[in-house]
């Protein structure tokens, strides 16, 4: 990742966490005053890197790991305002990368059943429940959206 694509990521992160949505690419561009092309441009070589998910065939946001910038099962209180993340796993890392306390709220893929999780120092509370992730880590990013 050269320094533009760190700027514009580092960038759009932050506008994230300050708004709670994901910079389009005009808006993006105009933030860093930059053309809407090199925006664009750097949105999908970020997304080919991992750093952060486009929707499909567009140059909108979608994740940018932990959060989801798309409502989902997944919702995370954390530093005063409600989030959502892409998984359980995402979940908690919503808390982790915004160095705060938090909560969980989810509900069990196989019954149903509500799950509401306190994380706090990091850990959550309380700690019996288990994450299946069924698909293996090789192939999350042959289609993370599903995964």
């Amino acid at each position: 990742m050269d320094e533009l694509d760190l700027r514009v990521r580092n960038h759009v992160y932050r506008r994230f966490v300050e708004t709670g949505r994901p910079l389009s690419p005009d808006k993006a561009a105009e933030e860093l005053a930059m053309s809407r092309d090199e925006t664009e441009a750097a949105y999908r070589r970020l997304h080919d890197a991992h750093a952060l998910v486009l929707e499909r065939d567009t140059t909108e946001i979608r994740m940018l790991n932990p959060f989801s910038a798309v409502p989902s099962a997944y919702r995370v209180t954390a530093g005063g305002r409600t989030w959502f993340a892409n998984c359980a796993w995402d979940a908690f890392g919503v808390c982790a990368a915004l160095a705060v306390d938090g909560h969980v709220s989810a509900a069990c893929a196989d019954c149903a059943e509500p799950i509401e999780i306190d994380v706090r120092g990091g850990a959550p509370k309380p700690d019996e429940h288990l994450v299946h992730i069924f698909v293996p880590a090789a192939h999350w990013w042959d289609d993370i959206v599903f995964t």
